[in-house]
């Protein structure tokens, strides 16, 4: 296999999954969590492990006063949490509350029922290796942008 057909799974895969799995789009009035679409965007950008906002600003190519405002918001609602960046008490790390990662599931284009059921389906070791794969799509994504 070469790249080209790698590019060929990827544009045939990802369309069937969405398929598979979407819901109709949200507006705010009729989100559970009465965020807008681009709020439960900033969402799903912020890293389990925590994100700085200037790099979360960078990579979604907004600046950071835009940024500072959804963010205050978004923690006005609990759905995020900031603390001092453990390695450089100068920074600030931004991470997603508990209420914040269920937004995510309740606010994401993919339903998270149906594709719950999806992965239920698979056996243990080839949903791992589905899970890692789209986390390393992800991560090629970020660096892309």
């Amino acid at each position: 296999m070469d790249e080209r057909d790698d590019l060929l799974d990827v544009l045939r895969c990802y369309p069937q999954i969405y398929l598979a799995c979407h819901v109709e789009h949200r507006t705010r009035g009729s989100s559970e969590t009465g965020l807008t679409s681009r709020e439960a965007s900033y969402l799903t950008h912020i890293e389990p492990t925590g994100t700085s906002p200037a790099a979360l600003a960078r990579h979604l190519g907004i600046g950071r006063s835009t940024l500072s405002a959804a963010l205050a918001r978004l923690e006005g609602l609990g759905l995020i949490e900031t603390e001092r960046d453990p390695a450089d008490a100068r920074r600030k790390c931004v991470r997603l509350s508990d209420a914040g990662r269920a937004a995510v599931s309740e606010s994401s284009v993919l339903d998270a029922e149906r594709v719950a059921a999806l992965l239920a389906s698979m056996p243990a070791e080839e949903r791992r290796r589905a899970v890692d794969g789209l986390k390393l799509l992800a991560t090629a994504a970020r660096r892309l942008s």
